[in-house]
């Protein structure tokens, strides 16, 4: 079954169609993985330019059988290769018999890989399958055997890289092809003149067999020297460079007889060896599973003041921060962590930090400090971070670092390192090296047009970060993910690519990953654009209760990433003045994805990183020099204009801890046409809440959650009524609103909804303590009363709502992967008093601040209270006022 070069395993359909599409021949066929039903297989035939698809369906005894025309009985088959033998006859049900097989092949090296039209996926051949025996009369010559068979192969040798080999080959097919059938004729057993020509063509390989057989033969002897064998080439003294085919094939198979018995050979001898010398073998101590590297000590020389410099040394390890003034041998101060307050990072100098400290005196050290970069800042900040997390007294993380990576690896097989890659260092925002070799708690990388198979490219995966780590991270589901346990995992395709999704819960957050291929050429925005819809529609993540949610609003974190293939819309003479400029944001104006965005046509509230590198696609392999961007095919010269195709994205709950902390792809990984991209985050988790009360303990005090208004605008020309669904995790089981009390269609195209606090629940969490609350979320959906579906769903957080007085919040509605409305209202959460108290989160700790007018510098300050998180809001919309601010509702203002 395997080596059925007709079958192509796990190709798309659409992969499937292009390769018989380049095969142009009536009765090409092949044979790929149902899509469909798992076990079965399809069968696909080319006839009158339109591809047939036949499902083969396994019974309950494993026999195949084709699912053909009514009428047909259906034929059953042990193996694939039986049935396919079966249907290369005519009458068999088939729209025509399957005449010429379309063969596995590597894709061409030079061949581009954005897969478009099929051009760039897969290289396959078709060649007419030669059943049956020649015919019985004499074949004198080359217009005898069959034109399309000739010129057929012909093909082949010139569509081929030129080599030696290739060179015999072509001086068979074109002086010594004919001779074979003769010979066959006239009573000869074999085809001499084939068989000649393949060993003068593998001389080269006879030296290697020779070599390697001699050093198995050494090897076998040690252990079991008067039954080594021993090659009849050395016992007749035979040249190695004997052209005998039958040598060479013998040679082969005492190769593989020798590499199949050596392990039971070298057991059966030491364990005699042990027995009759009464031996014991050395015993193996078994090492302990590998840990993390002991952080080093990192050093950071700063700016203190005006002309001040200290150098901050950080020791994770030990948990200190030590000030030394720099050529000063005694450190001026050493500061514990837990006497760490507070980490404040100005925006206005991206490599300026204000650190708090507690002193024994009611009153607290604040110091600036200014780094050379904004990099050895995030550094230094990042490294703070871990120790607090690594010294905190937690039996659960608050903070989880994420690794994601994405690399369309052009069919090629990928290079002995990927340190750069996984490590997050090259262009762009990157990882310092006083941090790169850090290990994150989740890895999740995607690729796409990858020639390893999935136990291939798993093992050299986990060998790198192994080597790099010195962590051996455990794989749960799914091609190249990384996750915890309870994971789950679903492929789809859709168009001409595909995707496929990851999610999980960790501990009281959910996770979701989707990594994915879409349509190339610059000209496939839309049919982009429509992959992507079609991804959100077909992918099933998440949990099954809100099956009926749009995906991006499923996980409290997603994450979105792969070759999207989106395109600049520039000259390409421009595009490579900006790289050369390095004036990337010139660049990005003409993005297809950021344009496609702001029109809410994909992506809505997904935010990425700065993209402060140069376009990862289309490059000279070997080379991260030069763009390639002339593509000639037979339709003519093809442009493809260097783009950011490779991109990474996420969309994460409101009022939620997310932060990129470095986004980039690699300059020294060049086996494709497209740079790896890298991207790791900073994610805050909730734990599983253990209530210090336990329930039952006492008279229960509930908390509840309360709607004064709500008041909701849909696209639709729909004038049905609708109710409220309420779901959350702090919610006992789904709850729903009463039908709407008010409503208004006067605007075409808009349906303006109300909901009076009489028809909207008071909902009670089932845990009713600040802490817990305050990191809970609430999703509602918007169904029409008669059909039961879906106008629009959203998610609010808690968080902001938590008070004794109605909060007002507004949010947009999505269905779909696309806006359908707005929402808006009044809300509270009543939480009882003795469940009022909560704790900083680790991640707290740090904040942000604009640059003072007259920053303190080591003076005695009472530190600062962290700003106020903004409460989330749909991205570029003004702050709250008592109208809509979303400008697509303001005609319900009566604002032009």
């Amino acid at each position: 079954m395997a080596a059925a070069s007709w079958y192509h395993r796990d190709i798309s359909r659409v992969v499937a169609e292009e390769l018989l599409a380049r095969a142009g021949r009536d009765g090409a066929f092949l044979v790929r993985d149902s899509e469909s039903v798992a076990g079965a297989y399809a069968l696909c035939l080319l006839f009158q330019r339109h591809v047939h698809t036949y499902r083969i369906l396994p019974d309950d005894e494993g026999l195949l059988s084709v699912q053909t025309i009514q009428g047909i009985q259906a034929q059953c088959f042990r193996t694939l290769p039986d049935l396919i033998s079966t249907y290369q006859h005519p009458n068999n049900g088939l729209v025509t018999p399957l005449l010429y097989p379309v063969h596995r092949a590597r894709r061409a090296p030079d061949e581009d890989s954005d897969g478009e039209d099929g051009r760039g996926g897969h290289v396959a051949t078709a060649v007419p399958a030669m059943v049956g025996t020649w015919p019985s009369a004499p074949i004198t010559g080359r217009t005898h055997i069959p034109q399309q068979l000739h010129q057929r192969l012909q093909e082949q040798v010139h569509s081929s890289p030129a080599s030696d080999f290739l060179g015999f080959l072509a001086e068979y097919l074109n002086h010594h092809v004919q001779l074979d059938p003769e010979a066959l004729h006239l009573g000869h057993p074999q085809l001499r003149h084939l068989g000649t020509t393949l060993a003068t063509a593998c001389r080269a390989l006879q030296g290697e067999i020779d070599l390697t057989l001699a050093g198995l033969e050494m090897l076998a002897r040690v252990f079991d020297p008067p039954l080594s064998p021993r090659s009849p080439a050395r016992e007749q003294g035979l040249l190695p460079s004997d052209p005998d085919l039958e040598l060479l094939l013998h040679k082969i198979s005492t190769v593989n007889n020798l590499l199949s018995s050596l392990e039971k050979k070298v057991l059966k001898s030491l364990q005699e060896m042990v027995s009759r010398h009464n031996l014991a073998l050395p015993s193996v101590a078994v090492a302990p599973p590998p840990s993390a590297k002991p952080l080093a000590v990192q050093s950071f020389e700063v700016k203190v003041g005006k002309s001040q410099r200290v150098v901050l040394m950080v020791d994770v390890e030990s948990g200190t921060v030590t000030i030394t003034k720099r050529g000063s041998g005694s450190p001026e101060e050493m500061i514990p962590q837990d006497k760490i307050l507070q980490l404040i990072k100005y925006q206005s100098v991206q490599n300026k930090v204000r650190l708090v400290c507690a002193r024994e005196s009611q009153k607290s050290l604040s110091r600036d400090f200014v780094f050379p970069s904004a990099r050895k800042r995030e550094a230094f900040c990042q490294l703070l971070q871990l120790m607090k997390i690594q010294h905190s007294n937690l039996d659960e993380p608050e903070l989880i670092s994420v690794y994601v990576g994405t690399w369309n690896m052009g069919s090629t097989p990928p290079p002995r390192s990927m340190a750069s890659w996984l490590t997050s260092r090259g262009l762009g925002r990157t990882q310092d090296e006083t941090t790169a070799c850090i290990p994150h708690d989740i890895y999740v990388v995607g690729t796409q047009e990858n020639s390893l198979g999935d136990r291939e490219w798993v093992e050299f995966l986990r060998a790198s970060l192994k080597t790099l780590m010195a962590i051996d991270y455990r794989v749960v589901t799914g091609q190249d993910i990384w996750v915890p346990p309870r994971a789950q995992r679903q492929h789809i395709s859709a168009g001409n690519k595909g995707a496929v999704g990851v999610s999980f819960l960790f501990n009281g957050t959910s996770f979701g990953f989707i990594n994915c291929h879409l349509a190339s050429g610059s000209e496939k925005t839309h049919r982009r654009n429509q992959n992507y819809s079609d991804i959100l529609h077909s992918l099933v993540l998440g949990d099954k209760r809100l099956g009926g949610f749009d995906l991006t609003l499923r996980f409290t974190h997603l994450f979105w990433f792969g070759d999207l293939n989106y395109r600049l819309d520039m000259d390409v003479e421009d595009i490579l003045a900006h790289v050369t400029k390095k004036e990337f944001q010139a660049l990005l104006a003409v993005d297809q994805l950021s344009l496609e965005q702001k029109k809410n046509k994909v992506f809505l509230q997904f935010s990425e990183g700065d993209i402060s590198f140069p376009p990862t696609y289309r490059y000279e392999r070997g080379s991260r020099d030069t763009y390639v961007w002339q593509k000639f095919r037979h339709k003519g010269v093809r442009i493809n204009v260097p783009s950011w195709c490779d991109r990474i994205l996420w969309k994460s709950h409101p009022e939620t801890h997310v932060v990129c902390n470095s986004y980039g792809c690699t300059d020294d990984i060049v086996t494709s046409d497209h740079s790896p991209v890298f991207a790791t985050f900073e994610v805050g988790v909730t734990s599983q809440f253990v209530p210090k009360e336990a329930p039952g303990s006492g008279p229960e005090a509930l908390a509840c959650i309360e709607w004064e208004s709500v008041e909701v605008i849909l696209k639709t020309t729909s004038h049905s009524k609708c109710y409220i669904e309420f779901h959350s995790y702090c919610l006992e089981e789904m709850q729903r609103s009463g039908e709407n009390t008010f409503q208004n269609c006067d605007i075409p195209g808009f349906l303006k909804l109300g909901w009076s606090s009489k028809h909207l629940p008071v909902l009670n969490p089932i845990l009713p303590d600040l802490e817990y609350l305050r990191d809970q979320h609430l999703l509602l959906s918007i169904k029409g009363v008669e059909s039961c579906e879906s106008y629009g769903e959203c998610c609010i957080a808690m968080r902001s709502m938590i008070g004794s007085t109605a909060q007002q919040f507004e949010t947009f509605l999505f269905h779909r992967g696309e806006e359908t409305g707005s929402m808006r209202g009044l809300m509270r959460v009543r939480v009882p008093r003795d469940r009022c108290s909560t704790r900083e989160r680790l991640y707290e700790w740090i904040s942000f601040e604009e640059e003072d007018a007259e920053p303190v510098t080591d003076a005695l300050t009472r530190p600062k209270p962290p700003p106020q998180r903004p409460r989330s809001r749909p991205r570029s919309l003004p702050e709250p006022a008592l109208g809509y601010t979303n400008p697509a509702y303001f005609i319900f203002e009566g604002v032009p």
